[in-house]
């Protein structure tokens, strides 16, 4: 019997940002999943790749609501050279329990992770991470493993591959039981993967002055890693609510306590990449007054250092582009998703480093 793929087509739309000097950056942003999609008209918080074979995958955890049935983990598949993507399917789905926050990562010369917690009990708090992976380009699954019983383990973020060929996943234990604030105690941690022994060692936990979650980390050299983290705390205004950093000396093992950044949070999720050519690349919701709008990139040039790079890509009042997650694809362009109208909305979006450069000349 054949296997039926039905695709969502949706338009590309192409908006012209007006950047300071009458110059504009083009940033191709499309709609890809909205509440009309079946499985439910919740869809938070999204993650993308590019797979081996050239193919980009969208995971999302969807359901009615974040604390209202048995939500799953989606993924959807837009096959190389084309612009259509697969109908969603689940691709892990605790029966009785709650599932959230996947990540799916290609991991070089191996297979395709998909790493995802699954709640216990009335909050995040109480999850536990799992993962499975795939040997097909995400075709097929492998059953999910517990990567740890600790309850209040989660993960948000992609893994990178290390320098010495060890994998490193970032991930956070949140705190409290409180649905409107992040517990003060929340911390961020990583777990190191051996392909030689095939185990799991997890590092110390960075605590801050408020707490953080949601590390995301790069490399930058054999020694030194960055990671920047969503800050703790509530969700209203805070006017000294910035991301949080925390450090690696040696190779990621160890970890400083968080401090924090120049830049600004809205208890919001960001996300950090390393390009091909060794600039990084942040994006985050440049408010610390509650709103996550607007949607920004900056890079770095000088391994963070400094950051005088800075784009927005999407800064619609009243609406949230929230939980920005980016990656480089082969060619070198920045593909990245957000979600929307209160978490019902997935975007795809994509851009050149080179429309961050450009615009933060224009602006001077």
């Amino acid at each position: 019997m054949k296997r039926r793929m039905d695709r969502v087509c949706l338009p590309l739309l192409t908006f012209c940002l007006m950047i300071v000097g009458q110059v504009s950056a083009e940033v191709q942003i499309e709609r890809v999943f909205g509440p009309e999609t079946p499985g439910g008209a919740y869809k938070h918080p999204a993650a993308i790749e590019e797979l081996a074979n050239g193919d980009l995958y969208i995971v999302y955890y969807g359901g009615e609501g974040e604390y209202d049935g048995d939500t799953a983990v989606h993924g959807s598949r837009r096959a190389k050279g084309t612009s259509t993507w697969t109908q969603p399917k689940r691709i892990a789905d605790t029966p009785g329990r709650a599932d959230g926050n996947g990540v799916i990562w290609q991991e070089p010369g191996g297979p395709v992770w998909l790493f995802f917690v699954v709640r216990y009990g009335e909050t995040w708090s109480d999850s536990v991470i799992k993962y499975k992976y795939s040997t097909d380009n995400a075709e097929t699954w492998t059953d999910s493993e517990i990567l740890t019983f600790e309850r209040g383990m989660m993960v948000r973020s992609q893994p990178i591959q290390l320098l010495d060929g060890d994998f490193l996943l970032p991930i956070y234990h949140e705190t409290g039981n409180d649905k409107e604030s992040v517990g003060p105690e929340s911390s961020s941690l990583f777990v190191r993967y051996s392909n030689k022994t095939k185990q799991w060692t997890f590092t110390n936990k960075a605590h801050s002055r408020i707490g953080n979650i949601q590390p995301s980390v790069v490399q930058i050299d054999e020694n030194r890693l960055v990671a920047y983290c969503r800050r703790g705390g509530g969700y209203g205004p805070l006017a000294d609510g910035f991301i949080v950093k925390t450090e690696s000396a040696d190779g990621g093992r160890t970890w400083s306590p968080g401090v924090d950044t120049e830049f600004p949070n809205p208890n919001a999720a960001v996300d950090l990449i390393r390009l091909q050519n060794g600039h990084l690349v942040l994006i985050y919701n440049d408010n610390n007054q509650g709103e996550r709008m607007p949607l920004t990139l900056r890079v770095s040039t000088d391994n963070g250092a400094t950051w005088p790079s800075k784009l927005d890509i999407v800064n619609q009042p009243g609406d949230s582009a929230a939980y920005p997650f980016i990656v480089q694809s082969a060619d070198g362009k920045i593909h990245g998703v957000y979600t929307s109208k209160r978490r019902t909305v997935v975007h795809h979006f994509v851009l050149d480093e080179s429309d961050i450069l450009n615009a933060a000349a224009a602006a001077k």
